[in-house]
């Protein structure tokens, strides 16, 4: 692996402004060996996000295709997470994405790039006119809509948080109890003009102790549905030592953290309910976007 270059300090081009790549693919295997082996050219950096977040184009063999790259020289160190292992957790979040058969998370590879070892996730075009979440000035949720809890709007006002009473979102809280996601934020949500909802940043996941936070309460303490008992009795068993999952994440994440992906499964299928917030870790991430 070559070393990594020095990171520009900021903005080479607005990613807001720029267009789609031609040809992208919408999934694996294409997307992957596109992510994986493609040539990457850096076309802008993405504002405000904490850590380095680059658009990108993936070349290779004459398909094209747009993409994030996350170099792990571009990480800000974490208290309660290793250094240099976003990347690693980002990708390890997409295994289990991807073994749930919802393919929630977008097409992600580990691999070398501009700047060295990052992430390299294919990248969607969201639909800016879906609405999956919203502050209401009310006491209860209206149809159609669950409720999170009151947030501080300022000027000593509160707003009710919901988010939709959706199946795509229900299937990602039961997605993210697995991975034990510490900052699902509203804007870590991607609905596409197709109705499919892609769910990013997930480098804070997976750490050996709940640490679940997220917008995504509103079925808490509600019986699963029958399909994601499905999906965590298949989990459980690709998750077994040896087992096709667990082979997976064996690169990417640590044998306590595994151990802990295993225990989080099996408590949801001996529980059959969605995890109720703890008071040990704040349960709402703010701002929610």
């Amino acid at each position: 692996m070559s070393a990594p270059e020095r990171i520009p300090p900021g903005p080479v081009t607005s990613a807001e402004t720029a267009g789609p790549a031609d040809g992208a693919p919408t999934g694996p295997p294409g997307a992957l060996a596109l992510l994986a082996r493609g040539e990457l050219t850096v076309d802008g950096r993405v504002g405000g996000a904490s850590n380095t977040v680059l658009r990108c184009t993936a070349e290779l063999d004459g398909r094209r295709a747009a993409c994030v790259y996350k170099p792990v020289a571009g990480e800000r160190p974490l208290w309660d997470f290793p250094d240099g292992s976003l990347a690693r957790r980002e990708t390890a979040a997409y295994e289990v994405s991807r073994a749930t058969g919802w393919d929630l998370v977008p097409p992600t590879v580990l691999r070398d790039g501009p700047y060295g070892e990052g992430m390299c996730q294919l990248w969607i075009e969201a639909d800016p006119e879906a609405a999956l979440l919203a502050l209401v000035e009310a006491e209860e949720p209206g149809p159609g809509w669950r409720a999170v809890g009151f947030a501080d709007v300022g000027e000593g006002r509160t707003a009710l948080l919901v988010h939709a009473d959706d199946p795509r979102l229900r299937r990602l809280a039961v997605f993210d109890a697995v991975v034990n996601n510490a900052d699902r934020k509203g804007g870590h949500l991607l609905p596409d003009a197709g109705g499919r909802l892609h769910a990013i940043d997930h480098g804070v996941t997976f750490n050996a102790e709940d640490k679940l936070r997220t917008l995504l309460w509103g079925w808490a303490g509600e019986p699963l549905p029958a399909e994601a008992v499905g999906v965590l009795e298949r989990l459980a068993e690709e998750l077994a030592p040896g087992g096709p999952l667990a082979g997976r994440l064996a690169g990417l994440i640590t044998p306590a953290e595994t151990d802990a992906v295993r225990t989080r499964v099996a408590r949801l299928l001996r529980t059959g309910r969605h995890p109720e917030p703890g008071g040990d870790w704040p349960a709402i991430p703010w701002p929610p976007i």
